[in-house]
């Protein structure tokens, strides 16, 4: 988009001892220009704050940016905190993007927003076609970063301006606070001003603003007194007298604003600046703040006063039809108010669409505020409900006003508050909902309202306090005569809010104790399934035994009932458990797909809000236990693009991505992985209480690390989260003892390792969970055991091959006779070792396959057949680097080196820094395919291939040379 005309700058008088904060101003305004016409690289300056107390000039300095961005040409958007609007969740945020989306039209604005839509529709104060969508916080804050940074894009160079932020609502805070990063890296500059005694408590990433961007706040200083007397002799004339001067900046305190005031209620006087005007110069410095201005707003008139007060509680910029009918007078009347107060400096133009008004100052809003009578306020905010709601502003405008009146026990205002914060549960601000269905409890609701009020201020309150999520749950459970459906969801959420709070032996009753009180035939087997979850991940479970044989039976008359295609979800929630049971337990690869296949046929929602995804992630994780990992990538891309979909970017998708991650990692894709899981903790530290979900990623984080060799990185993330010393009430895999064990083996802390590991084997054998492909705890405590008690290894192996062989997979049956290889040693391995890379060759395991491939030419070099010897470990050293596992590579070439052996180079070396086309390219013409060939392949032209085979040179260097003729021959000019 072609940047607006440059226009000059107005002609007007500069602001007064500002000249350090207008030439900043100035300088990032040129940085912005230089970003925008030099591309996305050119550095700028992301954010200018300014702050300062009431009336030091920020709001003027904020109207000089406006004039100043302007005149540059780039497009302005504005916002500003209201005093009496806090409650209003994402009204700045409107104020700032609304008028952007306000010229588009309906297929526009869908074309616009594109996917983002639905998710950020009811945030921005759009029409949702879904109004029964619930985005997380996260995902609307991410869908906002994402309109914001189109329109920083498309409209460039952009000037976000944000005035009185202390008074701001937390969503717009808390969205600005996280956005405010990106804004060096777009065409954009962010302006703000703010009191910094006043920001709220919940502003704390807002507070370090500044800092965190290398952008200091500029404090406004008071204006000295030679300041002041410039402001007053530009409007009573230069003779003023020193003295004089000297005690407008006393009563002034060097106050910008009240400077200003007073020189025009001077020269409105036709003062002179004399000493024998001192008494008059300060009435009317009394009169530009607390009693003396409302006494000047009282000798307007008694209609005048009742147009002001309306305003001031509709809050600013107002609508000048409002505020009148909401005063109660005609439109003439309303007309003459609004010109006595212009004249009366104390309203403005506002910056908005249709008219609006808006105060002088802030200050001037806020001492009229504070001085209606306190019944009277209460009557205009009673009386702005109606008045709202009829100008159509929505039920969130209106429900702001039954905050400020008392409770009366009227069912229309519970009924507004509810509509209000069902709106806010779909914009994404839960803790704005939490506020009013609070007030719709103390209204109080009629009696048989009360148990779906409380389970909605339960479900608002369930991601910032889930502790009051149970209080509220318990209670809407003892009301009498509760609607079944109801119920079941109260229960379920009851369930889970204890599940998340680390009471899982209570979640597990809870959902056990309904199951039998339930007439339905469907909620019961609903609340059995939600017994069978949190039971299964509780770490504590006293018989997980008997609770597998009830879950086993259970599966079995559902299986008998008749074919899959009439069963509900929740048959298939309770095979798809039956699914997850029978793998830990080690029982049959076939059993656990054939209940997994079954459970899938209907589909399996992740963002079900009344059932979890814990069953449908898990049933997805069982594919690649037994060995098919692909199905189980498909099944999490779709899941995941479910979760994204409904603006769910909290801890589903962190555990969506970590688990991911792990699928990569156990295919051997470690440095995918590595990343995948690295973007997966990130998103979790994102969220409030996402505990779990950082759980998962920082155990997977481990075991990947320490697969590719880098156990430096793998300490210090155990250390940061004290991941060795805090063990998890629930149930988290990979089991964060056995990862932690692995560590300390890495380490050579082998002891210590198989202590750990030893107690972590005892409390899976008392559960019954034998699948070493869950939990391969038994084979490292043989590799910690094997220097110190070798018999015990080599019998922990043997046992762990006997489960493998149970389970029926290639992969875990291949890891396991390698382990048992390793741990027997001599020439009575080498069949082991055999036997254990024709397991893994037929799996999907390739950094497993790649581990055993170079034990067993270890073992072969150690036995003396080095021409086998070599032929494996080269193997292994090849696929070592495949996987990215540079520590294995390593051993591999170590191995060699002993052997007598000098390591070739690869046929693909360094695969892990070449992108999915250079790979493919390489691989391709490798194979003896002419340039031809591969461009049709990667429908590019010749002179692409030669292009992307070029990278491949500068990439892997001489390591190259291990490709076909037709590469190695490729002339090196130009790369």
């Amino acid at each position: 988009m072609a940047l607006g005309s440059r226009q000059p700058l107005p002609d007007s008088r500069p602001l007064l001892e500002r000249e350090h904060e207008l030439r900043a101003l100035d300088t990032a305004l040129s940085d912005l220009r230089a970003a925008a016409d030099g591309g996305p690289g050119a550095p700028h300056r992301g954010l200018l704050a300014f702050t300062g107390p009431a009336g030091r000039g920020k709001t003027a300095l904020v109207t000089e940016a406006r004039a100043r961005a302007a005149a540059h040409g780039f497009r302005v958007l504005s916002g500003r905190g209201g005093e009496t609007e806090q409650e209003l969740a994402f009204r700045v945020v409107r104020q700032l993007i609304q008028p952007a989306l306000a010229a588009m039209s309906q297929a526009e604005l869908r074309t616009f927003l594109g996917s983002w839509y639905d998710i950020v529709a009811a945030a921005l104060g759009l029409e949702a076609a879904d109004t029964t969508h619930v985005p997380d916080p996260t995902g609307v804050r991410d869908g906002l970063d994402w309109v914001m940074t189109r329109l920083a894009m498309q409209q460039a160079p952009v000037v976000l301006l944000l005035d009185d932020l202390h008074w701001a609502d937390p969503e717009s805070l808390g969205w600005l606070a996280s956005f405010a990063s990106r804004a060096a890296d777009l065409p954009l500059l962010i302006v703000v001003a703010y009191r910094p005694d006043e920001l709220p408590d919940e502003a704390s990433g807002f507070r370090a603003l500044g800092e965190r961007h290398g952008s200091r706040p500029y404090p406004l200083a008071p204006l000295s007194a030679a300041g002041v007397a410039e402001i007053v002799r530009a409007h009573v004339g230069e003779e003023a007298e020193d003295a004089f001067c000297e005690e407008c900046w006393t009563v002034t305190g060097g106050s910008p604003y009240e400077a200003v005031e007073l020189a025009i209620g001077l020269r409105e006087r036709n003062l002179k600046g004399t000493r024998a005007d001192l008494p008059v110069m300060r009435d009317l410095a009394a009169a530009a703040k607390g009693p003396g201005l409302i006494e000047r707003l009282h000798r307007l008139g008694t209609t005048t006063v009742r147009f002001a007060q309306a305003a001031v509680v509709l809050g600013a910029p107002f609508s000048p039809e409002l505020a009148a009918a909401l005063a109660v007078i005609g439109r003439e009347e309303a007309a003459e108010a609004t010109e006595r107060l212009r004249t009366a400096r104390i309203l403005a133009e506002g910056h908005g669409p249709g008219g609006v008004l808006d105060f002088v100052h802030p200050v001037i809003a806020t001492t009229i505020y504070r001085n209606i009578r306190s019944g009277f306020r209460v009557g205009l905010h009673n009386a702005a409900v109606e008045a709202v709601r009829a100008a159509g502003l929505g039920p969130t405008a209106a429900a702001r006003h039954l905050l400020e009146v008392p409770c009366e026990g009227k069912p229309e205002a519970v009924a507004y508050l509810r509509e209000a914060a069902r709106e806010y549960l779909r914009a994404g601000a839960p803790e704005a909902a939490r506020r009013l269905l609070t007030r719709a409890l103390q209204e109080p609701p009629l009696p048989e309202e009360r148990a779906a009020l409380l389970h909605e201020l339960a479900c608002s309150t369930f991601l910032i306090e889930p502790t009051a999520t149970v209080k509220h749950l318990r209670a809407a459970l003892a009301e009498p005569g509760v609607d079944p459906e109801l119920r079941a969801s109260i229960v379920y959420r009851l369930a889970q809010a204890l599940a998340h709070t680390d009471r899982l032996a209570e979640a597990a009753t809870v959902a056990a104790d309904e199951a039998r009180k339930a007439v339905n035939p469907r909620t019961r087997l609903r609340m059995q399934a939600d017994h069978f979850v949190w039971s299964m991940f509780r770490t504590d479970e006293s018989d997980s035994s008997a609770r597998s044989r009830r879950l086993a039976r259970l599966a079995e008359r559902l299986t008998a009932r008749g074919g899959p295609t009439g069963r509900g979800l929740e048959e298939r929630c309770i095979l798809g458990l039956r699914a997850w049971d029978a793998l830990l337990r080690g029982e049959p690869r076939q059993t656990v797909l054939t209940f997994a296949e079954d459970a899938l046929r209907g589909g399996m929602s992740w963002t079900d809000e009344n059932r979890g995804f814990e069953v449908p992630v898990s049933v997805a994780l069982s594919f690649m236990y037994c060995d098919q990992p692909r199905q189980a990538e498909e099944l999490f891309t779709r899941g995941m693009a479910e979760c994204e979909a409904k603006g769910w970017c909290g801890s589903h998708l962190a555990v969506g991505q970590t688990l991911y991650g792990y699928i990569r990692y156990r295919r051997g894709c470690l440095a995918e992985a590595e990343n995948l899981v690295w973007e997966g903790l990130r998103t979790a530290e994102r969220v409030e209480g996402a505990l779990p979900a950082q759980w998962f990623a920082i155990g997977i984080l481990i075991q990947t690390l320490v697969a590719r060799g880098r156990l430096n990185t793998a300490r210090r993330l155990a250390d940061k989260y004290h991941y060795g010393d805090v063990i998890p009430n629930a149930v988290v895999y990979p089991d964060p003892r056995t990862v932690y064990a692995e560590l300390l083996l890495a380490e050579e802390r082998h002891l210590e390792a198989a202590r750990l590991l030893s107690a972590v084997g005892d409390w899976l054998d008392a559960r019954g969970w034998r699948n070493p492909s869950w939990c391969p705890w038994r084979l490292d405590l043989a590799h910690a055991l094997a220097r110190t008690a070798p018999d015990r290894a080599v019998r922990y192996a043997q046992e762990a091959v006997k489960h493998a062989r149970d389970f029926g997979a290639a992969s875990v049956i291949g890891q396991s006779l390698h382990t048992l290889a390793e741990v027997t040693g001599g020439s009575a391995a080498l069949d082991l070792h055999a036997e254990a890379v024709d397991h893994l060759e037929r799996s999907p395991a390739s950094y497993e396959l790649a581990r055993a491939r170079v034990g067993y030419g270890a073992a072969l070099s150690r036995n003396g057949r080095l021409t086998e010897a070599a032929d494996r470990l080269y193997q292994g050293l090849e696929g070592a680097v495949h996987c990215g596992a540079d520590a294995l590579a390593a051993r591999a070439r170590e191995e060699l080196s002993a052997a007598g052996l000098r390591p070739l180079p690869l046929r693909y070396a360094q695969t892990d820094t070449l992108t999915a086309p250079e790979r493919t390219a390489a691989e391709l013409t490798a194979q003896g395919h002419p340039a031809a060939v591969v461009a049709k392949e990667l429908r590019l032209t010749e002179q692409g291939v030669r292009q992307l085979l070029s990278s491949v040179y500068r990439k892997v260097g001489t390591d190259a040379t291990g490709l076909a003729p037709a590469l190695k021959t490729f002339p090196r000019q130009g790369t």
